[in-house]
């Protein structure tokens, strides 16, 4: 039954998102529904600030001096427990206003589409092998006043893409603190210590964690360390966006 109820509240989305008329959430003009990515007009989405550079093997920093993975100054003295990480997109301009639509004003139908962009950057890397993927946790409290943690959204859409089972139930956020985007960075990695737990299922696997927004790296870091210490035999990390 709960298959059915999430395939009829996925139509009915779909249904609305299609007949309703709404300007791009991006430039505010015509949304034509044969040309367009969910909330986002064609020429908006074709023109997203993506990463074109190299970028740092731990943290995805983008670095525009080389092609290839390195590792950035603050990684090579303290890496994310993880053995990549890695962003499609600049956290800027265009990038940055669908993600705020995604994550604060109820598009989460563009889930779909963005992790149509996870999905070009594996594939790109030629690294499938997961056993499962996890979606940075919400805390329930937050969860009930939101409706809906677009991190999961974006995991099970991914997920479904790569034929690998979504498990949210993996990873959970026991305590709810300030959000990281209020606090200076060095204040971040002690707001979320000690804010998530790993739940039983994870030894020995590999697992993709998904976020949409990397800042610091500090949520991905609390993430894939209590995962690590439960056993996971691998973790990576992918976000949309880098900031």
């Amino acid at each position: 039954m709960s298959a059915v109820r999430s395939a009829l509240l996925m139509l009915g989305r779909e249904t609305a998102r299609i007949v309703l008329h709404a300007p791009c959430v991006i430039c505010a003009g015509e949304l034509p529904w044969r040309e367009r990515k969910a909330s986002c007009c064609r020429s908006c989405w074709a023109s997203l600030p993506v990463i074109r550079g190299g970028k740092c093997k731990s943290c995805a920093m983008p670095w525009s001096a080389s092609s290839a993975e390195f590792r950035c100054i603050a990684c090579l003295d303290d890496p994310l427990p993880v053995d990549w990480t890695d962003a499609w997109g600049h956290y800027r301009g265009s990038l940055e206003r669908l993600l705020h639509a995604f994550k604060f004003e109820r598009h989460d139908f563009l889930d779909a589409p963005l992790a149509g962009l996870l999905h070009d950057l594996l594939l790109a890397r030629q690294d499938m092998d997961f056993d499962g993927v996890v979606a940075v946790p919400m805390h329930r409290s937050k969860l009930r006043k939101r409706g809906y943690n677009q991190a999961e959204l974006l995991a099970a859409a991914l997920a479904r893409r790569i034929g690998v089972r979504c498990e949210p139930s993996l990873l959970t956020r026991r305590i709810e603190r300030q959000p990281q985007s209020s606090l200076p960075r060095a204040q971040r990695a002690s707001n979320v210590r000690g804010a998530f737990a790993a739940q039983p299922g994870v030894a020995d696997r590999s697992l993709l964690l998904v976020d949409d927004i990397c800042t610091t790296g500090e949520t991905l870091r609390a993430c894939a360390s209590v995962l690590r210490r439960a056993g996971a035999k691998r973790v990576c990390a992918i976000v949309v966006a880098k900031a």
